[in-house]
């Protein structure tokens, strides 16, 4: 599966510890993020993720127009809804875009394990049959 990986500022370290308890897991699938979540994921996980440019130059947008090509699975956006911040990415635009195309999405860190510990389980398996990957 692929997975993108989304993290306000406040968030990015929750997101770090997220993904070295779940390291194991995540190793298997796909993982893309925005430009500074996912260098500091790689950093400390050693996991392979493919980034593209920060929140606030596009990133969020880039992740975005993946959603609407189906070419991301679920998505994992950590947000700080008590100080949100104008550069940060527009989390109702990808919301509404995984909502349209089917996409688990968890905002903060208990959706995200239950999320993680459903795709181990092969609980999100339908994913492969309504957007197979050729």
């Amino acid at each position: 599966m692929n997975i993108a990986l989304i993290a306000h500022d406040a968030k990015k370290e929750l997101m770090v510890q997220f993904c070295i308890a779940y390291c194991g897991i995540l190793s298997r699938h796909s993982l893309f993020a925005t430009g500074t979540t996912g260098k500091m994921v790689a950093e400390s996980t050693g996991l392979n993720i493919m980034t593209f440019l920060s929140g606030e130059h596009g990133g969020a947008q880039q992740i975005a127009s993946r959603i609407g090509c189906d070419e991301i699975d679920m998505l994992l956006l950590f947000r700080d809804p008590l100080s949100p911040k104008p550069n940060e990415p527009d989390e109702n635009a990808l919301i509404r875009l995984c909502d349209i195309h089917q996409v688990p999405v968890a905002t903060n860190i208990a959706t995200a394990e239950v999320l993680i510990h459903g795709l181990e389980r092969g609980d999100l398996d339908w994913r492969e049959i309504i957007n197979p990957k050729h």
